[in-house]
């Protein structure tokens, strides 16, 4: 079949993609055919944006499905739970342990309270010696620096504490255990300063077990809070990302019907197809590949759901098909055809070599002449009619 492109008409669009029209010439039209080919670039770039954000939509979910995943094998893998610790009765935590508990931020009462029995401690008459700094100069303490990695005294912890550079209680906590057990660390058993010491750390001990039931209290409030506010930041969340999705998925359709009505109205524009170019094409099918047989026999099951497609034997009206599923047909035999024909050079030469794929192409082949005689049957019955 022998195509003579100028002899073709040329389509001129309205680039108004809502409301497309369409204009037929004869001729050369290039620059026509030019601002058509912008039309459909407009249309593809709008659709490469909403591909982007349909890609975003993605991945947030398949984030938050492998969030859940995680969580999930976390929570199954010795089946720990996570709890706010207390302290042992006779000895807490070490500080590091009560330390790490967090970002809770105590109450102005919590703190109040614990600034009443920071200062209880504060004025023991054995408190004295960890009111200031240790003097390591005065006293000759060479090596106080290599035993002490952090040295802390109570003055310290009431500036601090007046400044508010304490956050919750535990940080306060952690600090006057560290100003005893540096004092016990650096000396030895039987002196004052250790005794005096051991003796403040219990106390204070004691008194730390009477608050801890409000901080308790307190920690589980706000880490509810917490809970509530991020499950409630996720909803909100999610909730924009469906309403995206919707907008996405509505977009994409309208898109679609635009393209399809683009499609039909080109088609309607466009002159039939010519009996010669019916017999050509029909021609045509016979030399498709099977691949490429099946996609033309599902194009012309598109427009009319009823022909049987995958059937091992059909029989193919070619004069009562549309002119949309005529010229969809007739690009696409071209096209096939002609990319058959670049590699058919390399693929003769591998069937030549392989019994098995040459029967395979014999079985093609038959299909294909199957086809081929049941549209030339079709046309004969349709001309001995007439």
């Amino acid at each position: 079949m022998s195509v003579h492109v100028k002899e073709e008409p040329v389509l001129v669009p309205n680039c108004d993609v809502e409301n497309t029209e369409l204009a037929v010439y004869n001729g050369n039209g290039e620059s026509e055919l030019e601002n058509f080919g912008t039309c459909v670039d407009e249309i593809t770039d709008r659709v490469n944006q909403l591909e982007q954000k349909v890609v975003e939509v993605e991945h947030f979910y398949s984030s938050k499905d492998g969030a859940a995943q995680t969580n999930t094998s976390k929570s199954n893998s010795g089946g720990k739970k996570i709890a706010i610790s207390q302290p042992n009765n006779s000895k807490c935590n070490s500080a590091g342990k009560e330390k790490s508990k967090g970002k809770h931020v105590s109450s102005p009462d919590l703190m109040r309270q614990f600034a009443t029995m920071f200062r209880q401690i504060a004025q023991h008459k054995w408190a004295w010696p960890f009111l200031e700094p240790v003097d390591v100069k005065g006293l000759g303490l060479h090596d106080y620096y290599k035993v002490i990695e952090k040295p802390m005294d109570l003055g310290t912890i009431k500036k601090k504490m007046e400044s508010s550079e304490y956050s919750n209680v535990r940080e306060i906590y952690a600090d006057v255990r560290l100003v005893f057990k540096n004092a016990m660390r650096y000396n030895e058993e039987k002196e004052d300063v250790y005794v005096m010491a051991e003796s403040l750390l219990e106390k204070f001990e004691e008194k730390w077990l009477l608050i801890m039931p409000k901080l308790v209290e307190e920690e589980k409030k706000q880490a509810d809070e917490e809970a509530e506010k991020h499950a409630n930041k996720q909803l909100t969340l999610e909730a924009a990302q469906a309403e995206m999705a919707r907008d996405l998925s509505n977009e994409l359709y309208e898109i679609d019907l635009q393209l399809e009505r683009l499609r039909e109205s080109v088609v309607q524009r466009c002159r039939k197809l010519s009996t010669q170019e019916k017999k050509g094409l029909s021609a045509a099918l016979g030399r498709l590949s099977p691949e490429d047989l099946s996609k033309a026999l599902k194009m012309v099951s598109e427009s009319n759901p009823s022909f049987p497609a995958g059937a091992p034997e059909v029989e193919l009206d070619i004069d009562v098909q549309t002119d949309v599923t005529l010229w969809r047909l007739k690009v696409f035999v071209q096209e096939a055809l002609k990319a058959a024909n670049k590699s058919s050079g390399g693929t003769n030469a591998q069937n030549n070599n392989n019994t098995g794929t040459g029967e395979i192409n014999k079985n093609n082949a038959k299909r294909r002449r199957e086809i081929s005689d049941a549209i030339n049957k079709a046309s004969i019955k349709r001309a001995k009619k007439a």
